[in-house]
């Protein structure tokens, strides 16, 4: 089926040109490099996985209620019309939550993929082309899967977020090499982590579980990479220079948590936009949750050197600031050790599974 066909409002044009700007950047330096961004792209490489074999694919969802969600975390939950909701109203509202959350997955990850190969071609470095074409494939990878458990396991897609759609292309516009890790590299792909590791720990479903970790373990690298070539450049600019990237921080940051809102979702089910704005900013849950995202962004935008007077002012607004002092770096060996242990867990009980088979094959062989 065509995902037209599946989208919820679809979008006017399946297209979205960005104009492209700034330069082609080649290097003639083909000597050894940085060493730690040459060890990061060796991970890079060494960590290349499968989404069609690596991921269970066979395990089943019921498009109802993909993640297990629970009824408290609703926005909806409390209102008038949760009252006026059947059991299969709340079915629906799950399967279009979800749908909204991983089709900006997808969005996210599609533009990820762009940003990649943008620096690919802009960064003037030999070492952090090597380590961005890497990422490219991640995050191929990443939009494959979101799209294969959209289309497979949930039947439903939403159109991009607008706010996420304007960071993006804010993103891709500017002519600057630098900006395409910060926006990108930081702020998307920081909020995308930190929801999906909300969701990874807290869904008991299994499919979902082996995709957000498996995803999060290639995004752990993809960060340490952003930190490192923006931490060492940052360290040259000027004042006046850092100020305008702490002020492109500050206006994508507003965007992200203006994003998540899920309105769509309320819209879908006859609920006018501006008291679904009202629903949304007055659930406690979805406050919590648009805190927690900012998790991974702000320790990250502290370390690499963006930590101005206003951009400070912006955090405390926000409700984020004391996430400043986070171990960004305990949080992405974490993540690193959950898909291991998925997989340890998973192929122990496939292999135990094959030994007992052979086991009774011989059995039933020896039988006269």
């Amino acid at each position: 089926m065509s995902t037209h066909d599946l989208y919820e409002n679809a979008p006017e044009s399946s297209l979205w040109q960005v104009p492209a700007s700034g330069a082609a950047r080649f290097s003639w330096e083909y000597d050894d490099g940085r060493e730690r961004l040459l060890a990061l792209y060796q991970k890079g490489k060494d960590k290349q996985w499968d989404g069609a074999t690596r991921i269970d694919w066979d395990l089943e969802v019921d498009p109802y209620d993909p993640l297990g969600t629970p009824d408290e975390v609703l926005n909806l939950y409390g209102t008038r019309h949760w009252a006026k909701m059947t059991e299969k109203d709340k079915g629906d509202l799950r399967r279009h939550y979800t749908s909204w959350q991983f089709s900006q997955f997808l969005h996210g990850e599609q533009g990820a993929m762009v940003c990649a190969a943008r620096i690919v071609e802009s960064v003037p470095d030999l070492d952090a082309k090597f380590y961005s074409a890497t990422q490219t494939m991640d995050e191929a990878r990443h939009a494959e899967i979101y799209s294969r458990f959209l289309h497979e396991k949930v039947g439903m897609l939403y159109p991009i977020n607008d706010n996420l759609q304007g960071l993006l292309g804010d993103t891709l516009r500017d002519s600057r090499w630098d900006m395409p890790y910060l926006g990108m590299q930081v702020l998307i792909e920081g909020l995308a982590l930190a929801a999906f590791g909300m969701i990874r720990d807290t869904t008991d479903k299994p499919l979902p579980k082996q995709i957000l970790a498996y995803v999060m373990q290639d995004e752990a690298r993809h960060v340490a990479f952003g930190r490192m070539a923006l931490r060492d450049y940052y360290k040259q600019l000027s004042d006046a220079e850092l100020r305008e990237r702490e002020e492109f921080v500050i206006e994508g940051c507003y965007l992200m948590r203006d994003r998540l809102r899920g309105v769509e979702v309320l819209e879908n089910f006859g609920i006018a936009r501006k008291e679904a704005e009202e629903i949304s900013e007055q659930s406690e849950f979805l406050a919590l949750f648009r805190k927690l995202l900012f998790s991974r962004i702000v320790p990250c935008v502290k370390d690499i050197g963006l930590w101005g007077e206003r951009l400070q002012k912006a955090y405390l607004d926000m409700g984020v600031f004391e996430m400043g002092n986070s171990n960004l770096d305990l949080l992405m060996t974490q993540d690193e050790e959950i898909a291991e242990q998925l997989d340890r867990e998973r192929f122990a009980v496939e292999e135990e599974a094959r030994v007992s088979e052979v086991e009774q094959a011989i059995k039933d062989g020896a039988q006269p």
